[in-house]
């Protein structure tokens, strides 16, 4: 039956919508049927789905084109689920163009499409592709794309990808006039060589606190006045990592795909390292806004997150964090749906004493000393303060000092003590168990009976909460992690309790 004399012959373009990282099947039914010549989007689209038709007739005209004068029908399927973004363009073109009979409809319904279609028939990169591939290769089905994003749709593995280039490209495909060649993965996103810690000279403490950090994933407080070096601290963090195993790496990287943040496709294979303003929003941190974004505590998902001048960010931003610090997750909710993003991160932050910042330096503190610095303290509440396992006091160094000061050991040194201890982590708590000491549960720490003793006593005379007396444990075990030591014994209990925040309860 002629599909262009038919009332009843409808077309299906399997696609997807996102809801967090997920891909959620979505079919492109169009119907061209006798009637007043129209072109209707149905199924709930956003403003930029419902411009699709404009595009699809622009792109169709500039092939030499043009739409039937019928009534032509757009369905996205399910109806009841918000359609958001610009690449169902494609799903909807190649489906128009199947009930036309221009392309044909047995072979299109072995794929999933997705991508934005320009005024000339072009195809524009759009967020997404990663996880359409993994969803359209668990459904049997192949993927349409736009050619600059094949590489990133070929992780997906025993897939069928067309990237084309065009919508003329993929037309000539299907009638046999061209063959479009499958790419290739594109690779590993390359690591950028980042700051040595062996230009931080001094701070001794401050060094150690953050090879402790970076060997558990610990949250870290560097408390100090400006100049100190807190935040060239917290930059050379993420250069005592290790390297993202293959499962995280394929997690991280498809949030970036759904930010639409993928560098040409390349997976990420280094933790993330964010750094946003203390500007930033609620939404812009935690993940929301019109179309429920990840936020960057989700972009730092499996990496670092660093917040500077911590008492600045606004109230709620910081209170926001504290679900993901704990569950490793952030939910964005809406009246139609609640989203959920990974966000599994490592905090650091860095704050000034006071909001002057010389609170105890002689001769240059403000006339409100010491009330400055107990209001300043007082704009970060205490359950987040409680959810940091390290906190800090870097003090200043004077120039004679600095001048007599030995360089400081290499990142790679350090690193390579950091990649042990999380080696003998990985080992203890197996493939299914914590990725680090900083998600262990406290009952997964083994302590010598004099280390035990200590964690009690510490725990009624500093009124540690129960999540701080965990917290304690968690450190304590990277210590020993770092000292290559099977128990948790008293000397490495005591080192992290010398790190434990305790003025605020």
């Amino acid at each position: 039956m002629n599909a262009l004399s038919s009332t009843t012959a409808l077309i299906r373009i399997q696609t997807f919508a996102f809801a967090g990282i997920e891909a959620v099947p979505v079919q492109a039914q169009v119907q061209i049927s006798s009637g007043l010549a129209n072109f209707l989007v149905v199924g709930l689209p956003d403003k930029a789905v419902a411009e699709a038709r404009e595009r699809v007739r622009a792109a169709l005209a500039a092939m030499g084109l043009s739409l039937p004068a019928r009534r032509i029908l757009v369905n996205l399927a399910p109806a009841d689920l918000l359609k958001e973004g610009s690449h169902f363009d494609l799903p909807i073109a190649l489906a128009v163009l199947a009930a036309m009979e221009i392309l044909p409809r047995e072979e299109l319904g072995g794929y999933a499409a997705l991508g934005e279609l320009a005024l000339d028939g072009a195809l524009h990169p759009v967020a997404g592709v990663l996880p359409a591939a993994i969803g359209a290769s668990a459904r049997g089905l192949g993927l349409i794309c736009p050619a600059s994003q094949g590489g990133e749709a070929a992780w997906a593995g025993q897939i069928d990808v067309l990237a084309a280039a065009d919508l003329l490209c993929l037309v000539n495909h299907f009638r046999g006039t061209q063959v479009l060649t499958p790419p290739e993965p594109a690779g590993l996103s390359p690591a950028r060589p980042g700051p040595d810690l062996a230009e931080v000279k001094g701070l001794e403490t401050a060094r150690r606190a953050l090879e402790i950090a970076a060997a558990g994933g610990h949250n870290l407080l560097l408390v100090g006045p400006p100049g100190v070096g807190k935040s060239m601290l917290a930059a050379r963090l993420p250069g005592l990592l290790p390297d993202l195993t293959p499962a995280e790496t394929l997690e991280v990287s498809m949030i970036h795909s759904v930010a639409g943040m993928l560098d040409q496709g390349r997976l990420v294979m280094r933790p993330p390292f964010r750094e946003p303003h203390h500007s930033a929003s609620q939404a812009a941190l935690s993940g929301g806004g019109p179309r429920a974004r990840p936020g960057e505590v989700s972009l730092a998902h499996r990496g670092v997150l660093f917040l500077d001048e911590l008492p600045e960010f606004p109230r709620p931003a910081l209170e926001s964090l504290r679900q993901p610090l704990e569950s490793g997750r952030t939910t964005v909710a809406r009246a139609a749906a609640h989203i959920t993003y990974p966000a599994r991160i490592q905090l650091v932050a860095a704050m000034n004493p006071c909001r002057c910042g010389h609170l105890g330096t002689a001769g240059r503190e403000c006339g409100r000393a010491p009330r400055c610095g107990e209001d300043y303290a007082a704009r970060i509440s205490g359950p987040l303060l409680d959810r940091i396992d390290l906190t800090v006091a870097v003090q200043p160094a004077s120039a004679a000092e600095l001048a007599r000061a030995p360089a400081g050991e290499p990142s790679a040194a350090v690193a390579a003590r950091v990649a042990r201890a999380r080696a003998a982590q990985r080992a203890r708590y197996g493939p299914d168990g914590p990725a680090c000491n900083a998600e262990a549960e406290g009952g997964d720490v083994a302590l010598t009976p004099d280390a035990d003793a200590l964690a009690a006593q510490a725990m009624e005379r500093l009124r540690l909460s129960p999540r701080g007396y965990i917290r304690v444990l968690r450190v304590a075990r990277s210590i020993a992690d770092l000292a290559e030591a099977e128990a948790v014994g008293r000397v490495h209990v005591a080192e992290a309790l010398a790190f434990r925040q305790r003025h605020r309860s």
